[in-house]
């Protein structure tokens, strides 16, 4: 670890907690290796509080809704409390100050911009232009781009890295990344003892989907697989349960109604691992996909969406780490490759290992250190 004069960190992050989704797991893993070496201060709308030795602000919010709104009083409200008093600030926001900018989801200016010429473009700019919501992102996103000596803008992932150089291409010089990291846990409970803390049944096989957003990540595709498995085999479904209704209505049109459970959000995550015999993600987009990393680290074989559509897939051989999903909206490939893991001892093992390998590799800790080298250049 280094060894470094400690420094005052602000983080910016709206909602700060492990269960809220991947961006903002990633803020909390982050501050939960800095803290220990730093004095980390973290302003938030929302939090669990869930890193001890962590000075906590609450960010006054007038309303959730218009997110827009909430965005640009977010942005202006940090801005006025992290002026001074700190040596870096760090944002996981859509916010103009801050010399750390993580970035990670695809930039809004790529995916209305992107590949569109002449006449066409001219339409999206109109329709941008007439859009109050669209000018706030938009600005605000061009805003945190920009390029400075005192600014890195980092990417949670190789695509991002991409697609963001193409929608700021003079802002490339500030650019890097940190992929997100795991953590290796130190102990694992039995597949029953998991199960059976969790209300699960003891005999079944059982396949693990993580997401707060059922539809993106694949849900629709998976549970029309599961139509296609045998009858022992279950899903188990954890993440923001306000869909959960919609599916519950799905699965019992399905014929599932037996062989699906909600577990709805959990701030914890060992049993949910450790009850599964694999993970599915077959996300229609991901920028990276941390719980798949997350998996492979508690030993998880996984099945996953390929480079397409999942950013960590890039990093993945298929067949060694993971089995690659080439079309995550095709049911019955999807079936097949949970299939292979279930019925094939050999091929789950090699997924194990190497997954786990894979997973080693890429640690928190790993990631801080990144962090603290970009710190002391803008300090």
């Amino acid at each position: 670890m280094t060894t470094e004069a400690p420094m005052r960190i602000a983080v910016i992050s709206r909602l700060f907690s492990k269960s809220a989704g991947g961006a903002e797991s990633y803020s909390v893993a982050l501050v939960e290796q800095l803290a220990p070496r730093h004095d980390i201060h973290v302003f938030a709308q929302e939090s669990t509080n869930p890193v001890p030795g962590v000075t906590y602000h609450r960010v006054f919010c007038l309303s959730r809704k218009p997110r827009w709104v909430n965005q640009i009083l977010f942005a202006v409200l940090t801005w006025i409390k992290t002026r001074k008093g700190f040596d870096v600030v760090h944002s996981h926001e859509n916010t103009w100050h801050g010399q750390i900018q993580t970035i990670h989801v695809r930039p809004l200016r790529y995916n209305l911009l992107h590949d569109r010429q002449g006449f066409k473009r001219l339409l999206r700019w109109l329709k941008i232009a007439l859009s109050p919501r669209l000018i706030t992102y938009i600005l605000l996103e061009a805003a945190r781009f920009k390029g400075t000596k005192a600014r890195k803008v980092v990417m949670a992932s190789g695509s991002l890295l991409g697609e963001s150089q193409q929608a700021y291409p003079h802002s490339k010089v500030s650019m890097s990344i940190v992929t997100p990291g795991t953590d290796m846990p130190t102990y694992l409970p039995s597949q029953q003892q998991a199960r059976a803390r969790l209300g699960l049944p003891a005999v079944e096989k059982l396949i693990l989907f993580v997401a707060n957003d059922y539809a993106r990540k694949g849900l629709d595709a998976l549970l029309q697989a599961m139509t296609l498995l045998p009858a022992d085999v279950g899903l188990l479904v954890v993440g923001r349960p306000g869909a959960s209704p919609k599916y519950s209505q799905r699965v019992q049109q399905l014929g599932l109604r037996s062989r699906v459970h909600f577990l709805g959000l959990r701030e914890l995550m060992t049993d949910a691992y450790c009850s599964a015999d694999c993970l599915a993600h077959p996300t229609l987009e991901d920028s990276f996909a941390m719980v798949v990393l997350e998996a492979m680290a508690h030993g998880l074989p996984v099945v996953v969406s390929g480079p397409a559509y999942c950013g960590i897939s890039r990093q993945l051989r298929d067949g060694v780490e993971a089995l690659v999903l080439e079309d995550p909206k095709d049911a019955a490939e999807l079936a097949e490759l949970l299939t292979s893991v279930l019925t094939q001892p050999l091929l789950a093992k090699k997924l194990q290992h190497h997954g786990l390998a894979f997973a080693e590799q890429h640690l928190w800790e790993n990631c801080a250190l990144e962090y603290e080298a970009l710190y002391r250049q803008v300090a």
